[in-house]
């Protein structure tokens, strides 16, 4: 597995070994033991979660707050998402900023969220199907979110507006401006 570093600390996008043939693929989509030897991070994953959509669903901007606040690892099986993350750990200087990535079947890259992000994708293709680890549990007391198309942050989600499907919940998060993060920033 190849680890690439974001320039946003604490991000890391893992493009796995591939090994094929006539018959196919295969590969380790994690091993605790590598993962844990090139990012330095020692993450227990407790849950895995699958999410089917079609084009144009945007989930997120999502976290828990602590203590229920979760790491991801995320991936996509089935079609093209473009997936996102934005700091919101207080002190940090990408603080607002954000990472996306083009996560595909094809391109079986995964993209590692750590707490202290709000976290979302968008469905660029007819469907895909997202699935990811998490090293806390889903605690619905916790969550917290910020909005999609905050203008502050300004994330390209490759959609136009009239292509965008959002749940009612989704609708109505607050910019980041009115966000106390409970996150700090830690070297």
């Amino acid at each position: 597995m190849k680890i690439i570093r974001s320039s946003i600390s604490g991000l890391f996008i893992i493009e796995p070994t591939l090994h094929g043939d006539s018959r196919g693929y295969f590969f380790e989509s994690y091993n605790v033991r590598d993962f844990a030897q090139q990012t330095g991070l020692d993450i227990s994953f407790v849950q895995d979660n699958e999410s089917k959509s079609r084009r144009g669903v945007v989930r997120g901007l999502h976290f828990q707050r602590p203590p229920f606040a979760q790491s991801k690892l995320v991936r996509v099986v089935e079609g093209r998402v473009l997936d996102v993350a934005v700091d919101i750990r207080r002190g940090s200087p990408t603080y607002g900023q954000y990472e996306a990535v083009e996560l595909t079947a094809d391109n079986h890259r995964q993209f590692f969220i750590p707490k202290g992000f709000a976290h979302g994708f968008a469905v660029l293709s007819s469907e895909a199907v997202f699935q990811y680890k998490c090293d806390a549990y889903y605690e619905p007391t916790s969550e917290d979110a910020i909005a999609w198309d905050d203008p502050s942050i300004g994330i390209d989600w490759q959609l136009s507006q009239a292509e965008v499907i959002l749940s009612d919940k989704d609708r109505t998060h607050r910019p980041l401006a009115e966000l106390d993060s409970p996150f700090l920033y830690e070297l």
